[in-house]
C-alpha cells in the first residue's frame, strides 16, 4: 500500500489556524506553531473569562442596590432579606436596573422590605 500524505486536509488545517488568529500580535498571527500556541491560550482565558464575567457583574449589582439602600437609609442585608420575607422575588439585576431606572418603584421596595424585616425582628 503506498504512504498517504497529508497534503490538502494539512493545508486546510493551517488555514483555518492562521485565519482564526489573524489580528494577533507578530509572528503569533503569521506562523502555524506560534498561532496554535496562541488560539489555545486565547480560548482557555475566554473560557475563564465568561465565568468571571458573571460574578463581575453580579459585584456591580450589588454595589449599586448597596448604594441605592444608603440613599434611602437601609442597608443591603436588610433590604435583601426584607425583600425574602415579603415573598418578593426580583434578582439583582432587575434590583439594580429598577434603582437606576424607576427610582420610586425602588422607594416602594425599600419601604416593603423595611417593613418586613423590622417586623420579624419585633417577633422574634
Amino acid at each position: 500500500m503506498p504512504r498517504v500524505r497529508k497534503g490538502a486536509a494539512r493545508k486546510r488545517q493551517h488555514k483555518r489556524v492562521l485565519r482564526e488568529a489573524r489580528g494577533y500580535f507578530g509572528t503569533k498571527s503569521r506562523h502555524y506553531q506560534q498561532a496554535k500556541v496562541a488560539l489555545t491560550r486565547a480560548g482557555a482565558y475566554a473560557w475563564r473569562d465568561r465565568r468571571a464575567r458573571k460574578r463581575d457583574m453580579r459585584r456591580l449589582w450589588i454595589t449599586r442596590i448597596t448604594a441605592a439602600c444608603r440613599m434611602r437609609g437601609s442597608r443591603y442585608s436588610l433590604f435583601m432579606n426584607g425583600l425574602k420575607l415579603s415573598g418578593i422575588l426580583i434578582n439583582r439585576k432587575m434590583l439594580s436596573e429598577i434603582a437606576i431606572h424607576d427610582p420610586k418603584t425602588f422607594d416602594q421596595l425599600v419601604e416593603q422590605a423595611v417593613k418586613n424585616s423590622t417586623a420579624q425582628k419585633a417577633n422574634g
